[in-house]
């Protein structure tokens, strides 16, 4: 494994830590957006389903567990334990066309025509755009609590610094995915007006407003 990789895989792990330890510390689910968590619940759902039909390492199955059920795991904490902390009226983003767009992408464009793989392709897709319910409710608020500025900005590193394990990969492997690299490209510039507000204000202190 590369260090790209292995430092993308860290922070993604962080970024979970980070999200739990938000809830559990203040017993609430206040900022988050949970239509953005039950996403990405589905991407992991999805794309881990060979855990039960293939096995590539100790690392890889355990790493699949723990992004499956810490997911399922937030999704819980926010829809049944702590929901009165929920603002549904903020989180308003429609999801059935990011579901929608990622189905047909997948349909259209998958890795091949497995059904595995058109489910791969799918989580790929869905993943890209997931994080776009909680950036509009952000937006929407017009700040965000810098624990989950936090949360936002290593979720982004993880799937920058994958870009650079690609690349790392196509020179050094030869390695060619078209699908996971459109949508990382296309998930990274989704994150691009965040991270330049994170580290002008956030890192500095300066405030954690975001632009309305």
């Amino acid at each position: 494994m590369n260090l790209f990789r292995l430092t993308a895989d860290l922070l993604h792990l962080a970024s979970i830590v980070i999200l739990l330890l938000k809830i559990h510390q203040t017993k609430s689910c206040a900022g988050l957006s949970l239509k953005t968590q039950l996403l990405y619940f589905i991407v992991f759902a999805t794309r881990y389903l060979d855990l039960f039909t293939r096995y590539y390492g100790l690392y890889n199955s355990l790493m699949k567990l723990f992004f499956i059920g810490t997911s399922a795991y937030i999704v819980y904490l926010m829809y049944m334990k702590y929901r009165p902390s929920y603002a549904a009226n903020l989180d308003t983003f429609r999801i059935e066309f990011l579901l929608g767009g990622a189905a047909l992408l997948a349909l259209a464009f998958p890795v091949t025509y497995f059904t595995m793989d058109i489910l791969w392709s799918f989580s790929v897709y869905l993943e890209a755009v997931a994080i776009l319910p909680q950036l509009f409710q952000m937006t929407r608020t017009g700040e965000a609590e810098t624990i989950t500025s936090h949360y936002v900005f290593t979720l982004g590193a993880y799937r920058a610094l994958y870009l650079f394990n690609w690349i790392y990969r196509y020179y050094t492997e030869d390695y060619v995915d078209v699908v996971a690299w459109v949508a990382g490209f296309v998930q990274t510039l989704l994150y691009a007006d965040f991270f330049y507000i994170y580290f002008t204000r956030v890192l500095k202190g300066r405030s954690t407003k975001l632009p309305v």
